[in-house]
């Protein structure tokens, strides 16, 4: 590579322009809590079908409960997936995500080890703990409408009312509605 050779901004910004795009979409979105839900829901439905082989010796985890917890491990995945791309059901879903998880646990090896019934119950709390975000631009409108109501204090301390006097004497404190500086 030519230390000398000119650099174009589009050869250097698409990695940063990809990063910021999946920001913005998961920034929008209980990203973490679809991950976790769908990496529950993997363990949970590989253990019962899987082999595991040491030399010539084979170990088969099949259970009798082989298609309860393919269908758990599916539902976990499509939650987790769903979860992604239909913010409103997030309260269901995790819901779902917790209770199937809590039924892995006699249906499919120990909810996978344990591993999948953690995750998919971390993946629910965090669906239920989740909530949207207010838009920049609304944060900035209620704070500019609450500083308008407290007045002319900088830094959003409150100003004097409208009713009360600037200063006060023996005529003016009871004028006031009983207020009075102490200073």
């Amino acid at each position: 590579m030519n230390p000398q050779a000119p650099v174009r901004a589009a050869d250097d910004a698409w990695l940063t322009a990809v990063y910021y795009r999946f920001r913005a979409w998961s920034g929008g979105r209980p990203f973490w809590a679809g991950l976790f839900t769908l990496i529950g829901g993997i363990p949970i439905a590989y253990f019962p079908y899987a082999d595991l082989r040491l030399g010539n010796v084979t170990i088969a985890m099949a259970t009798t409960a082989g298609a309860g917890s393919l269908i758990i491990g599916v539902l976990l995945i499509t939650l987790g997936i769903a979860l992604w791309f239909q913010q409103s059901i997030r309260v269901f879903a995790g819901v779902a995500s917790i209770l199937l998880a809590l039924v892995s646990l006699p249906v499919s090896n120990l909810g996978g080890f344990f591993l999948g019934f953690l995750f998919a119950l971390v993946g629910g709390a965090l669906a239920l703990s989740w909530a949207p975000g207010k838009p920049q631009d609304a944060q900035d409108d209620a704070a500019a409408a609450k500083a308008e109501t407290y007045g002319g204090g900088p830094l959003g301390v409150p100003g004097p009312r409208d009713t009360e006097t600037a200063y006060a004497t023996e005529t003016t404190a009871h004028a006031d509605g009983g207020r009075n500086s102490a200073g």
